[in-house]
């Protein structure tokens, strides 16, 4: 059940009408909408008394759930606007806002001087956050597994050198805290998109969660692994197209541009796209991400290298720091065209960061 309230309705009857509701036994969750406040209810509402709620004076309108995901719906927002999710403390490092986000970095971290460059060239080419991963799920049990607490320990270091935000992927129930002392965005990997245990873990956190579609996810399960999190109580979520697995082998993934559009219909949660994981190729990750853009794309993630021929992972599909570069510049006009636009370019220098998880 969605309740909309009357236009310029006190914060305190909001809550008041929030105790009513949930003497009845229901969940409620509050969004905020210029004038307007929307409180979406979660729970058996068959012993409610849905008639008083519509006669109530400061009640506009009661409307029943039209789809299984509830929190993440465009009904919970009552609004056609996405959700603006804040991931740093610069004024463009806002997912869902009139600029994209460019997250970018290498697939794993590795070495302190390659993080560093990696993200000294990114900062400079107009990223808005670093990403970079300190435990790697990886397919092959002897492939390298990531450097653990001592990768994000560096992760924070290159964070107070640079001042941009990291956005690193948690793994395991057990890492959650730990991780969210160094992160800014903790990372729900394409392979975890269904660890339950994980989702209702990171539902109670105070920071943002980035989460990937699942390799053969459908859309409606990739939303109801996002509702997962926020019905624990997490509204700061951020969803990843990265590609799915289909019958195509040209491409390591098959990049669903379709799921932009069917995601900005469906819910308020900004979408961001992984071109890097879905092409496996770093001369196709321009183009996908152009082709991103235009579909609707609130930002990037993208995967940058100091030196690729060095990367212990995925170094085929990573970018030089030039590609990068050339990629940010070629952008510019597609967000332009579609009323976006894309971060500036900032000075190479160090700077000390204004904000930090440590």
């Amino acid at each position: 059940m969605v309740i909309m309230t009357r236009a310029g309705m006190p914060r305190a009857r909001v809550d008041a009408l929030r105790e009513r509701i949930e003497r009845r036994g229901l969940r409620t969750h509050v969004v905020y909408r210029d004038t307007r406040t929307v409180v979406a209810c979660a729970g058996d509402a068959s012993g409610a008394d849905v008639d008083a709620w519509r006669a109530d004076p400061d009640v506009e309108s009661v409307a029943s759930w039209s789809r299984p995901y509830r929190l993440v719906s465009r009904d919970a927002a009552g609004s056609s606007h996405t959700t603006p999710i804040r991931i740093g403390s610069a004024p463009d490092a806002v997912v869902g806002g009139a600029a994209l986000v460019m997250i970018a970095g290498p697939c794993s971290v590795e070495r302190l001087d390659l993080l560093r460059d990696a993200a000294c060239g990114v900062r400079r080419g107009g990223a808005t956050a670093l990403r970079g991963g300190a435990f790697k799920p990886r397919t092959s049990p002897y492939a390298f597994q990531g450097m653990g607490v001592e990768g994000l320990e560096l992760l924070a270091q290159v964070r107070r050198e640079t001042g941009l935000p990291v956005v690193t992927e948690v793994m395991d129930t057990r890492h959650v805290d730990v991780v969210a002392e160094y992160a800014d965005v903790l990372q729900v990997g394409a392979r975890n998109m269904q660890n339950y245990a994980l989702l209702a873990e990171l539902g109670r956190i105070g920071r943002p969660v980035l989460l990937k579609r699942g390799l053969a996810a459908p859309i409606s399960e990739f939303l109801l692994a996002a509702e997962h999190i926020m019905a624990r109580g997490n509204a700061d979520v951020i969803l990843c197209e990265r590609g799915i697995r289909t019958f195509e082998t040209s491409t390591r993934f098959t990049l669903d541009i379709a799921a932009i559009p069917v995601l900005r219909r469906e819910t308020h949660l900004p979408v961001i796209v992984d071109p890097s994981h879905a092409a496996g190729d770093a001369a196709l990750v321009p183009a996908l991400s152009f082709a991103a853009i235009a579909a609707g794309a609130d930002g990037l993630m993208v995967e940058v290298h100091a030196q690729p021929e060095l990367s212990k992972s995925d170094r085929e599909q990573a970018l030089t720091l030039t590609e990068f570069d050339a990629l940010m510049r070629a952008a510019t006009p597609i967000a332009a065209a579609i009323g976006r636009r894309m971060p500036a370019a900032r000075p190479a220098q160090m700077m000390p960061a204004a904000h930090g998880a440590i």
